[in-house]
């Protein structure tokens, strides 16, 4: 089950959901930085979840507007959620990163121009750092696992922080004795 299937999958079983309570929930949590969950992703993974058995989707009328679908979880989908969550929590995830495939290629640019690169992305990183903490700050209170998840993000982006402090720090040094 790939994360974008795990994550709406797991909000579909929380409660009774349709496509954009999903993606207003999605935002709220700051699901996108982790989940791989673009808007326009939404419905396709209702469909196949649907497809496979794992929520089901009654039309709901509306006070204004077209029926929406409302998706829940079925009991397959409610086991097939469990090992999911089970085998996140159990298995490390190998991370794709760019960031590595700059490092892997630092000799092909200047050293200035890779301190610079790097700057913008310790920039990036403190902004992220920035909006989990005013995500986390102004949904206060909120459940154990949603808190946990803000701490887990925030705790990821300080160590990446304090990594590229150093690494830039150890370049400069670099340079200055060069």
């Amino acid at each position: 089950m790939t994360n974008a299937e795990l994550a709406i999958l797991s909000l579909v079983a929380e409660e009774p959901r349709h496509g954009y309570q999903i993606d207003q929930v999605i935002r709220e949590r700051g699901m996108r930085e982790w989940a791989e969950v673009a808007f326009s992703s939404i419905y396709f993974v209702l469909r196949k979840l649907e497809r496979e058995g794992l929520i089901e989707g009654l039309l709901e009328e509306t006070e204004r507007g077209p029926a929406r679908k409302v998706y829940h979880a079925t009991e397959t989908g409610k086991a097939a959620l469990r090992a999911g969550v089970l085998d996140a929590l159990s298995v490390p995830d190998r991370h794709t990163s760019s960031l590595q495939l700059g490092l892997a290629n630092l000799p092909t640019v200047q050293p200035s121009e890779a301190q610079f690169a790097l700057g913008r992305y310790r920039d990036t990183l403190a902004g992220r750092l920035e909006q989990v903490q005013e995500r986390r700050e102004s949904q206060r209170p909120v459940p154990d696992f949603v808190e946990a998840m803000f701490e887990h993000s925030a705790t990821m982006i300080r160590a990446e922080l304090a990594w590229v402090e150093g690494f830039i720090a150890r370049m400069e040094d670099k340079h200055d004795q060069g």
